[in-house]
């Protein structure tokens, strides 16, 4: 099954790949890997903004580590031309803006880790950091970056 079809039985749609917001590509494929930038967390086309803990829930964090990860995939998809190049996730960091007593940055992370598993199989299963940051991006409350191992064209 084509990832594209995976994306579709599990009812997922990827966005637009998002341009850099700054002095910076989105993709950078070296040695058979794709660095991708770090992903803002985007659910729905709207960046969820604020700091786990304070005013983001752990539903709305994992959530939004969810829309990172499909970001990620979406600038892979423009860089490579199709997912099926993607050999596998190889680690993921997460950053999640926290407050100091906020202790579940790896739960929020999971937003992103699941859908790689359910994506791509146990090739989407990857080694991570996730931790937590006192303020991120554009105030979104998470952003993931990633390190992926790529088929040749």
């Amino acid at each position: 099954m084509s990832v594209e079809a995976k994306l579709a039985e599990l009812g997922l749609t990827l966005p637009a790949a998002a341009a850099p917001v700054a002095a910076y590509v989105p993709v950078v494929i070296a040695g058979g890997l794709a660095y991708v930038s770090g992903q803002v967390s985007f659910v729905d086309g709207v960046l969820v903004k604020g700091r786990l803990g304070e005013d983001v829930t752990l539903e709305q964090g994992i959530a939004a580590a969810q829309g990172c990860g499909l970001m990620i995939l979406a600038q892979l998809k423009a860089a490579l031309g199709s997912l099926d190049r993607v050999e596998r996730v190889v680690k993921l960091g997460a950053f999640v803006n926290s407050t100091g007593d906020f202790t579940d940055q790896p739960k929020v992370a999971n937003g992103a880790s699941e859908l790689m598993v359910a994506v791509f199989g146990e090739a989407g299963k990857h080694a991570r950091a996730a931790v937590g940051v006192p303020t991120l991006p554009l105030g979104c409350a998470v952003e993931v970056d990633a390190i992926v191992a790529v088929r040749p064209a």
